[in-house]
């Protein structure tokens, strides 16, 4: 390990201890294993770089030269109503769960009315009642060993969301997950953990957002842990609008039971470095799933998405559809990864991968991957990187479009295939609405620090 490496484990050891110490009883509550086994694991690894395979096209030192302390959880308190106004999802329907600095916060919440079989909570509240299920799920799909920011993220783990559907109950109203940081003075790392737990035979749909109250330079590391029970649904919609001066980094772990359906939606606006991954995985046949993805940058701005659909059972099918619209000298990534095991026959599993560059500076590195280990099965990727068709440019011009207007036209149909997808209006909305104002910005975003 070079003395770089070695000066951030040490960083993040110290803040570990440090945090450790501050927690007084829950030191030693059901957690303590796991934030031990995160830290010793971070330690001895530190941040992935270049020379690792899977992370060969990012470069984590703009990460690891910032020294983040952890989120002080006093300034939850100064967060107001009116802060988290412009995040929030309008709807009289739509449950909201608000969790800052990586802590639930019920007085800015809005969960009245849920059945008696769905719960709402603080995970660390979870923890501390003993929930059976909570203990059971927590941990059991989130890898310490493959991943060192789930690694660095158990370590300071303490509080986040647990959601719960029980076996037969179906939500057909939203629940507004909205994930926020404040401004301190110095740098902060917030770690949230979000634990989703839907049991056989339920329907369940959830909206992830993450944001920044007011510009600072912070970093989110987040993992979110997610079983889907025999024959339930989920509906999943993401969206990313954090500030140009924040890190991000997201792992998503999903399981599937036997006739199970998945429909995730992730959504990228914001964000100076962002590293998003999903893993999903079949453990039952008859399973489908669709991952769509749609990331916007300029300026400096870094996105990068790994997704990995691991069919290890027979007869499931997978839809994947990424998008990424470039300007400016913003970077994308995109490895897409699908694992068919030996015994997953009559697999269908789809890939697909574009990316629209607005500028010569722009950049994109794509690797669709397909690993197939059955014989009959249906199995297609591919990727195709552009920029706009000067013929349809051309064709608006001519029916007295100004240019910049004819090239929003066209960049804004290209997002809309994602956006359409999206089942919640309130959402394709705001959604609609965001994507104008990132359009009109053009190239002014931010330079990462």
């Amino acid at each position: 390990m070079s003395a770089e490496a070695q000066r951030i484990t040490e960083w993040y050891r110290s803040q570990y201890e440090a945090f450790e110490k501050g927690l007084n009883g829950d030191a030693g509550g059901t957690v303590h294993d796991l934030r031990r086994k995160g830290i010793e694991r971070f330690t001895a690894v530190g941040f992935p770089t270049t020379r690792d395979e899977e992370w060969r096209f990012t470069n984590t030192a703009p990460l690891a030269r910032v020294n983040f302390a952890v989120a002080d959880r006093t300034s939850v308190q100064r967060v107001t109503r009116d802060d988290i106004a412009p995040y929030v999802l309008a709807g009289d329907t739509i449950r909201r769960a608000v969790v800052i600095n990586g802590q639930f916060v019920p007085q800015l919440s809005s969960l009245e009315g849920l059945p008696a079989s769905v719960t709402v909570s603080s995970l660390a509240e979870a923890l501390r009642k003993h929930n059976p299920v909570a203990l059971a799920h927590l941990g059991r799909l989130a890898s310490i060993d493959q991943n060192p920011f789930a690694a660095l993220q158990s370590a300071f783990l303490l509080d986040g969301l647990f959601v719960h559907v029980a076996t037969g109950s179906v939500v057909d109203d939203p629940l507004h997950i909205l994930i926020l940081a404040t401004k301190e003075t110095d740098p902060q790392a917030i770690h949230p953990r979000l634990l989703i737990v839907a049991g056989d035979r339920t329907r369940l749909s959830l909206v992830e957002t993450y944001a920044g109250v007011q510009h600072a330079r912070y970093f989110t590391n987040v993992v979110s842990e997610t079983t889907v029970g025999e024959e339930s649904t989920l509906y999943h919609d993401l969206v990313q609008v954090e500030n140009p001066e924040a890190f991000h980094v997201g792992s998503r772990y999903i399981t599937q039971g036997r006739a199970s359906t998945v429909v995730s939606n992730a959504l990228t606006l914001g964000g100076g470095w962002v590293r998003n991954t999903v893993q999903t995985k079949f453990t039952g046949e008859g399973g489908e799933c669709t991952l769509n993805g749609l990331s916007l940058a300029s300026g400096e701005q870094l996105v990068d998405n790994h997704t990995v659909i691991d069919h290890a059972v027979p007869r499931c099918a997978s839809h994947e559809l990424y998008k990424s619209i470039l300007d400016g000298k913003a970077r994308g990534v995109f490895n897409g990864k699908i694992f068919v095991r030996r015994d997953a026959q009559k697999t269908d599993a789809r890939q697909t991968n574009k990316t629209l560059l607005l500028s010569d500076d722009a950049t994109i590195d794509t690797k669709p991957q397909l690993e197939i280990f059955a014989d009959d099965v249906k199995c297609t990727h591919g990727a195709t990187v552009g920029q706009l068709d000067e013929d349809q440019v051309f064709y608006l011009r001519a029916r007295g479009i100004d240019l910049q207007t004819a090239r929003d036209i066209l960049t804004f149909a290209f997002a809309g295939d994602v956006v359409d997808r999206i089942r919640i209006p309130a959402l394709r909305a705001t959604l609609d609405s965001l994507l104008r104002a990132r359009l009109r910005q053009g190239r002014i975003a931010p330079a990462l620090p």
